[in-house]
């Protein structure tokens, strides 16, 4: 019996989530109230609040499955076998193609991802930390193959992801639209010479 009211709880829990999100794509973040998602959902805005304590927590929670989505696609490419090389060059690619379709071309889901850094700072930090470690294990399959030669690892990840801010970073993305600079393949080429054995003469 335990676990069928645990599933509820669960089902219900995400129903919230799939309906706030459709909302706040549809009519903005800030123009979403509890009142319109239990109405959606045909509850009442005290059951909403049974599972989240306010409009910002659900804010939260939209923005970690969204960007949870972008983590389980980059830590599939680096689960794989293959040359390290190109999956890094797979990873970035996927995380700047799907932060680019998410939030770059809907305005209102872009408010809401601008709103998430401003409101809910833990869960972006906790986002580039995930990003920044899965950049950094494929780097070390890379030095262990010996395709890559980064004495500090995880130094090596954080400069990676950093000079990728431009083509990862949501509200960069869209300000760099029509500015000049490298495009995406010149920059990974860029951080993969970078990476790159030199063997001794």
């Amino acid at each position: 019996m335990t676990m069928i009211f645990e599933s509820v709880e669960t089902d219900t829990g995400e129903r919230i989530l799939v309906t706030a999100e459709r909302l706040f794509r549809q009519i903005g973040y800030n123009k979403t109230t509890v009142a319109d998602i239990a109405r959606e959902l045909r509850m009442s805005p005290a059951n909403v609040y049974r599972f989240f304590d306010s409009k910002k927590s659900i804010h939260a929670a939209v923005a970690r499955s969204l960007m949870g989505g972008v983590e389980v696609a980059a830590q599939a490419i680096a689960a794989r076998s293959g040359p390290a090389a190109s999956r890094l060059r797979e990873l970035i690619s996927t995380v700047h193609h799907m932060n680019s379709e998410r939030y770059v071309g809907d305005a209102k889901l872009h408010e809401m991802v601008a709103l998430a850094m401003e409101e809910n700072w833990d869960v972006c930090v906790a986002h580039m930390q995930l990003i920044t470690e899965t950049v950094g294990r494929v780097i070390a399959d890379g030095v262990m193959s010996g395709e890559f030669e980064a004495p500090d690892v995880p130094l090596a990840a954080m400069c990676t992801c950093t000079a990728m801010m431009r083509f990862f970073h949501p509200q960069m993305i869209a300000q760099c639209l029509e500015k000049p600079g490298p495009t995406l393949e010149q920059m990974t080429d860029f951080v993969l010479a970078g990476l790159a054995r030199r063997d001794n003469p």
